[in-house]
């Protein structure tokens, strides 16, 4: 079971955006700046106006992967989840 498991972590697309994480650009809803934030967070502070802007994160395979909490970690799911 732990080999599985650890293949199916180094072979997952989908975990590598949190696994290695890099910054994704969305416009604030407010004042239309630029807010980046990064794959592994949820978040984020607009630098122009201070709205919290917020990523979807419906599509992530750590919402019905059987194997997200042993892949992300539970931490990390809790916060991705928004637990």
């Amino acid at each position: 079971m732990v080999e599985e498991i650890e293949k199916i972590r180094l072979s997952c697309p989908g975990s590598e955006e949190i696994k290695r994480p890099k910054p994704e650009y969305v416009r604030c809803p407010k004042c239309g700046a630029e807010v980046e934030i990064w794959s592994d967070e949820t978040e984020a502070e607009c630098e122009e106006c201070g709205t919290i802007v917020r990523k979807t994160r419906e599509n992530l395979c750590i919402n019905w992967c059987e194997y997200a909490e042993k892949c992300v970690g539970s931490e990390k799911l809790k916060t991705l989840r928004g637990d």
